[in-house]
This record gives C-alpha cells, sequence and structure tokens, in this order.
C-alpha cells in the first residue's frame, strides 16, 4: 500500500503548465490497516457480517449469535458456507478464579474491510478481551482470533471453553433440490484436537479446533432451534503480568466431503497468517482503483467503503457458479434485476470479475430455465430458481451487457451475448406486448398485487434496451436489425412521452391500465393509506376514484396512483424531454424525506420534504413506508441527466446519512437501517453518478477511446478519481479537476498512448486559458483530443 500511495503521490506532483496542484493530492490516507471504523453503542445489538465468497459470518456486533432472519426464520445467521449452513454460532467463555465471562456482550465493535474487532473489558479479574475474525478467499473456513491482555501485575491462569452451536442445514428452497435435514452428529477427533460433525443424512461436514492443545472436551445440550449439536473445546492459557497473548479457532466446513473439511481445518491453521496478507492485498487494490478524492470526506469515505462492499457480496458455489448477491444477512444468492444494476457499478470501480462470473451465471441458468431469452428474478445458491423472471429483467440486461462492453470492449464478449439480447427482446414485444402497442405487460420493480399492466420503468427500461441493442447491432455488423431497433427505440421514446405523462400530476403514470385495473388498485392503496394513517393520500385516491367513475374509459389509460419511485425512470434513462423532466424532478421533491426516496410516494410520512433529519423509527418494521438507496440513487442520476449536478449530490448526500447509521462501514438496504445490512445495488446509486456523469467518464474501449467530460457540483472545487481501469486493464485513466472562481482545469492521465482521449469542457466555457502540447482542439465539436499519457485543459466559464 505503501508503494501504491507515493506513487500516487509522486503523480499528484507533477509540474503541469496549464494548472497548479490540486490541494487534495498532497494528503496521504491513513495506512490501510487503521481504517476501521467504530460502531455506535445503541447499535451493539444488530448484525455484523465478516465476508468472503465461499463462507460468511452473521452475527452481533455485542458478539452474540441471536437466532435472526426472516427467509428462513431465525436461520439467516451464524456462518454459512452455501448451500449449507454450518454453524448456528460460537461463544467463548473466560474462567478464572472460580468466576466466569462468556464473551458475548461487547462493550466497543470495530469493522474493517475485511474483518472484525469485539472488544470486551472484565475489570473485576483485570482482563481485557479483544476478538478478530476473518474469511480467507476461496476457502470453506473461518478463523477467529482471542487477544487476551493481562492487565494486572499478577500471573493468572485463564481457562478457555470455545463452544460451538452447529448446525448443517440446507439453504432456502433446499426441498426443491432433495436436500433434507438431518440430525448433527458431533465426535471428538484426537488427530485433529477437535471436532468433526457431521449430518447424519448427507455428507455435510463442520471442523472446530484450535492451535492449542485443549484439556478437556465434552458434548452440551443444544440451545438453537434446528437438528444442530453443541459443543465444546477447553484450553488453559497462562499470562504473565501485563502479558497479552493470542489464541486462534478454526471453523472449516465442507457439504461434499469430510476429507475436504479436514484438510482446509489443517490450512487454515498452518496458513492463515499468508491468507491474511493475500486479503489485505487485494482489498489494497480495491481501495486503489477508482479511487475518489473530494472536499466532503463523509462521502469520500462512503464511496471507499461501498467498494469493500461489493466484494462482501461475491457467492461462489464452484458447482453452480459465481456471481454477486443482493444482499446480507436475508438475500444472499443470485438476482436478475439487482445484479444488472449493481454491475454497472461493479465495472466502474474495477471490479470485472464479479461482473463477468455474474453476468455468465445469469445468462446460463436463463438458457437453461427459459430458454428464450428470459433473465431470471431469483435463484438460491443450490441452483433452484425462484421467479424465472419479471419483464424488466430482460430489458435490463441488454442495457448492462452494451455498457460492459463499452468497457471491456471485447468484441467475444458481446458475441457471447448478443444472442440472449436478441431472444430476449423477441420475446419481450411478441409474447407481453398482447395489445401491440409497444409497451410489454407485467411486473416491473414495484411488487405490488395487481400492479402488473404496463409499467413505467418496464417501458422505460425496454426503450433503453432497444437504443443499446441497436449499438450492439451496428457492431457486430448487423444493419438491418440496428435500424429495426432504433425505429423501436425512437417510437417508445415518442410514445412514452405522450402517453404516459400527466399534465395534472407533472409526473409520468405510475402504469397503463383498464378502468376496472385501476379502481381494483385504488381499493387495495386506500386500506394500505389509511393503516398507515395517510390522510392526504386517502383523499387523493378517493378523488382519483371518483374521476374515473365521472369520466369512463373503455381504453386503457395512464394512472398516477402510488407515486412510485419508478415513475423517474424516464428521467433515469434519458428519454424524457426536457420541459417534462424538469418538472417530474421538481414533483419527486415531495416524495423524500433526508435519507432519500419513498419507494412508494402514498406512504411518505411527516419527514417528507424535510432537509434535516428528523427521522423517528416506527416501533415495528415494514417495507411499506420504505425509503431506499436504489430510489434515492436513480433520482440522482436523472438529475445528472438534465445537468443539474448539485440536486444529484444532494441526493448522494441523503444517502450517506445512512452510512455506519447501524453496522459500521456499511449502507442498509432500508434507510436508515432497516432490512440488509448491505445491499449490493448501493454501488450503481452511487458509481453511476459519480464515475460517469460528475466526472464524466465515458469508455468506448471497443474504440480505444475514453470520453471525459465532467460535469462537477458547485461545492466541489478540487475533486480527482484516479486508476479508473478500463479494456480489461489495458488502459487506466485518472482525472484531476480544479476550479477557482470561474477557471476550471482539468487534467487527464492514461497508462495506455495507444488509446485516444477526448476531453470536453463543459457547456458553460466561455474560452480556453491553456491546452497541453500535442493535443489537439475542434472548433466545430468543442473537444480536445490527445494520444498523450496525459493532457491538460483550463478554460473559463462564462458568468451566470
Amino acid at each position: 500500500m505503501l508503494q501504491n500511495l507515493s506513487a500516487s503521490f509522486l503523480l499528484f506532483c507533477l509540474f503541469l503548465s496549464c494548472t497548479n496542484t490540486n490541494k487534495n493530492e498532497t494528503v496521504l490516507q491513513q495506512p490501510f490497516d487503521e481504517i476501521g471504523i467504530e460502531g455506535k453503542p445503541e447499535y451493539l445489538n444488530s448484525p455484523f457480517v465478516t465476508a468472503g465468497n465461499r463462507t460468511y459470518l452473521v452475527g452481533h456486533q455485542n458478539g452474540s449469535f441471536p437466532e435472526l432472519g426472516w427467509h428462513i426464520k431465525g436461520e439467516m445467521g451464524g456462518l454459512w458456507n452455501h448451500p449449507i449452513k454450518l454453524a448456528d454460532g460460537f461463544e467463548i467463555i473466560a474462567k478464572v478464579n472460580g468466576h466466569e465471562q462468556n464473551l458475548n456482550n461487547a462493550e466497543r465493535f470495530v469493522n474493517y474491510p475485511f474483518y472484525n474487532e469485539h472488544l470486551f473489558k472484565w475489570t473485576k479479574e483485570n482482563l481485557k478481551f479483544k476478538r478478530k475474525q476473518f474469511v480467507p478467499d476461496d476457502i470453506e473456513g473461518l478463523v477467529v482470533i482471542l487477544e487476551i491482555e493481562n492487565t494486572s501485575l499478577d500471573k493468572q491462569n485463564i481457562e478457555l471453553n470455545f463452544n460451538t452451536q452447529s448446525d448443517l442445514r440446507p439453504t432456502w428452497l433446499g426441498e426443491r433440490t432433495n436436500m433434507q435435514d438431518g440430525n448433527d452428529v458431533a465426535i471428538y477427533n484426537q488427530d485433529i484436537d477437535g471436532f468433526i460433525i457431521k449430518d447424519d443424512k448427507n455428507a455435510w461436514f463442520l471442523t472446530v479446533n484450535s492451535d492449542l492443545k485443549s484439556t478437556t472436551n465434552s458434548i452440551t445440550q443444544n440451545t438453537y432451534s434446528g437438528k444442530g449439536a453443541n459443543f465444546s473445546l477447553s484450553y488453559q492459557v497462562p499470562l504473565e503480568p501485563l502479558e497479552k497473548k493470542e489464541v486462534h479457532f478454526f471453523l472449516a466446513g465442507s457439504y461434499t466431503h469430510k476429507k475436504n473439511a479436514i484438510t482446509t481445518l489443517d490450512s487454515l491453521e498452518t496458513n492463515w497468517k499468508k491468507f491474511f496478507t493475500i486479503k489485505q492485498n487485494r482489498y489494497q487494490k480495491l481501495a486503489s482503483q477508482s479511487k475518489l478524492s473530494i472536499p466532503d470526506t463523509s462521502l469520500q469515505k462512503t464511496f471507499e467503503w461501498l467498494k469493500y462492499n461489493c466484494d462482501w457480496l461475491v457467492r461462489t458455489v464452484p458447482e453452480i457458479g459465481s456471481g454477486i448477491t443482493a444482499g446480507i444477512p436475508d438475500y444472499p444468492w443470485w438476482f436478475g434485476v439487482d445484479s444488472e444494476y449493481a454491475l454497472q457499478g461493479y465495472m466502474a470501480i474495477g471490479q470485472k470479475d464479479a461482473v463477468y462470473n455474474t453476468i455468465k451465471l445469469l445468462d446460463s441458468v436463463s438458457r437453461e430455465t427459459n430458454n428464450n431469452g428470459k433473465i431470471i428474478h431469483e435463484m438460491s445458491t443450490n441452483g433452484a430458481v425462484f421467479n424465472p423472471g419479471n419483464i424488466n429483467e430482460t430489458p435490463q440486461f441488454a442495457t448492462l451487457i452494451w455498457r460492459i462492453y463499452q468497457w471491456n470492449g471485447d468484441k467475444e464478449f458481446l458475441i457471447k451475448y448478443f444472442p440472449t439480447v436478441q431472444k430476449g427482446l423477441q420475446w419481450l414485444l411478441e409474447e407481453n406486448d398482447l395489445n401491440n402497442n409497444g409497451f410489454p405487460e407485467g411486473f416491473g420493480m414495484m411488487e405490488i398485487h395487481g400492479l402488473d399492466s404496463e409499467m413505467i420503468d418496464v417501458a422505460a427500461y425496454t426503450q433503453q434496451a432497444f437504443t443499446a441493442a441497436a449499438k450492439m447491432a451496428k457492431e457486430l455488423n448487423k444493419p438491418e436489425l440496428a435500424v429495426l431497433y432504433e425505429q423501436k427505440a425512437q417510437s417508445l421514446k415518442d410514445k412514452i412521452n405522450n402517453e404516459f405523462w400527466s399534465d395534472e400530476f407533472n409526473s409520468y403514470a405510475d402504469f397503463i391500465g383498464t378502468d376496472m385495473q385501476a379502481q381494483h388498485l385504488i381499493e387495495d392503496a386506500i386500506v394500505r393509506a389509511d393503516t398507515l394513517n395517510k390522510p392526504w393520500s386517502v383523499k387523493e385516491l378517493q378523488s382519483l376514484s371518483e374521476y374515473i367513475k365521472d369520466h369512463p374509459s373503455k381504453k386503457a389509460r395512464p394512472f398516477v396512483l402510488h407515486h412510485n419511485w419508478v415513475v423517474n425512470t424516464p428521467m433515469e434513462v434519458g428519454l424524457a424531454d426536457s420541459t417534462k423532466a424538469l418538472k417530474a424532478l421538481e414533483t419527486a421533491k415531495k416524495y423524500r424525506n433526508p435519507f432519500g426516496m419513498f419507494v412508494t410516494g402514498i406512504d411518505r410520512d411527516n419527514s417528507a420534504g424535510a432537509n434535516e433529519n428528523n427521522f423517528v423509527p416506527p416501533k415495528l418494521f415494514s417495507y411499506t413506508g420504505a425509503v431506499m438507496t436504489l430510489p434515492t440513487g436513480v433520482q440522482a442520476i436523472a438529475e445528472n441527466n438534465y445537468g443539474r449536478a448539485d440536486n444529484a449530490l444532494d441526493y448522494l448526500k441523503r444517502m450517506t446519512r445512512t452510512f455506519s447509521y447501524a453496522l459500521p462501514g456499511s449502507m442498509y438496504e432500508v434507510s436508515p437501517d432497516y432490512g440488509m445490512i448491505v445491499q449490493a445495488w448501493n454501488i450503481y446509486s452511487f458509481a453511476y453518478p459519480i464515475v460517469h456523469q460528475f466526472f464524466g467518464v465515458k469508455p468506448q474501449a471497443q474504440n480505444k477511446q475514453v470520453l471525459i467530460q465532467p460535469q462537477m457540483p458547485s461545492a466541489w472545487n478540487n475533486a480527482s478519481l484516479e486508476q479508473i481501469v478500463m479494456g480489461d486493464g489495458a488502459n487506466e485513466v485518472s482525472v484531476y479537476y480544479e476550479k477557482k472562481d470561474n477557471q476550471v482545469t482539468v487534467r487527464v492521465t492514461q497508462t495506455n498512448p495507444e488509446w485516444e482521449i477526448v476531453l470536453f469542457p463543459s457547456n458553460k466555457m466561455e474560452t480556453i486559458d491553456k491546452m497541453s502540447k500535442h493535443s489537439k482542439w475542434d472548433k466545430t465539436k468543442k473537444r480536445l483530443t490527445s494520444n498523450e499519457k496525459e493532457v491538460c485543459l483550463t478554460y473559463t466559464e462564462k458568468q451566470l
């Protein structure tokens, strides 16, 4: 890491004829191992995750392992090795002088990018404990490190009991693949000086031991629900006055063979330090890619940690595949639409392996399940597909493939996945557009019962898909198909602006449907709004119902009913004409709170429209009335599409208020502290507006070209984004931005001079002041081009 920092520092200090050094560029970050974030005392009784791509651990920040989660009720915590669970948890009990202390009530919790710490004090016995745990890459196991400190001037002899609660059981939908849970049988094994646990119906194993020699072992009564086993290993740890000592515990599993579990256990004990270093080095690389430096340190830290969060969500099951999962703890499996949003962000932060693996998995499983281009919605880690697909996944897959191709420029990638895109678009219109008006019918992002007619998000994403497909067809030399797709895209753009728009509400409609469909939905929505005590919603819905009765229509028509966030997707994809877009963006402000956008507008509460954090948590959590990061990110992207960078930044700041709100270093699915403790699509909500829009980075890897057109918020006078990887590592680009008064300097560096940098000034440019040598200014297109490793442009903007 120090080597990387030094290289960056030298780059920062290079003298440029057209610019002064950015003030932010001389500030060295903290060493990587000092960037832990301490949690809040009030959230010690809430979840944390120790992440790995094969194995992960979920418990509470106080060090305990309660039964938590709802997908498999009470079973989503503990130690998982998908497609099975290994253990409900473990506990460490210290005994001194006839007294004992269970280390399950930590007074502090600190989260690091790839490991965690729980800190305990036993003041009466002059002892401190620090429990750390981490999961090595590609390993079916967990390492637990207990540091014990004797703060007294007397020698102490401590007895440690390491108690494990096994629970070898199948993942969600296990019954669909004949995964039958048996009873766990625990047997002490002298060869490993630990326990080997087997499910009596399956070749599922858990092994546990330590690098200390045990003194006793025992099997105790299971205190968790399920068919697990409890067992304990005891150790003696002598401590000299003021001495610190570490003890290491290892848990390893396998869902195929006992030998594999034992081999992994031995490897953990022998190589855990090496595994730690390997993971640390990999995370340092994650940190260095797309490294953001801005005046807003809170947002900067959020962006950095979202890169770590992305890695936490990678799940690998070799027999099935590898890919990003939606969220932890209740969605630790694979999704179509979640991935289609998130992977655009993953690519922008350089995590390309996760992108390719996930696309490969989604494509292969979708072909096996549907074989018509339709992309699945959700599948468990045992291969069971829960939902073969809603309507929106299929067009969003097309857009994803085009955008990834712009990053990698790999024609073989495009050739491989274009057939799925082509079949999917054919399926979309031939089997789902029953009235042949260009709008597919069916569920989109809003999973509200009955809301499956012609949805605005499906329409918008379908238009975006045909636009992307036309460009792919051109790349693959299919001109007739490209023209056909272009025509469909333009037709949809016109129809959406004409047929989905409501002048009365200054908003795009939620859906187009019949009067009967609308009345049924209104009835349900009134019950929902009344239950939530939203009298304004009830009044508006009743008024709409009366209007429909008084002005009946035999034809389907648009309805603004729920004020769902998806009404903003026409601005997200940029198809809305500017007049409608600006009105709709202002309307959307009514349906946000200090943390972001309400998922369903009729659920908004008294915090709606507020700018200050006056959040009062409800007594019981429900997804009803939720504010989520995805709708908020979509709104930021939409604002940027229409030149409103300050408004976009406002939405990012709202989301940033939820960073470390409950789990330090993470951002919950539902703002500020509900649902999943880490969520994949958060990276779309940040990386797309920051990388693509604020810094204006638009790779054209297929042409060995990168377009740069910064659109900075007015508060960012100094900003940089370094080591943006494109072309699968063929080029790394860095962008440095500085503004003094009305003079703007943009400097771009690249590692590969075979690529062309195309730099556009802002549309407010008045005069060019300075430019790099060996660069060319195109007066007609108002852009600077260069094949040098560095290009710089200084210009003066018009005063507004």
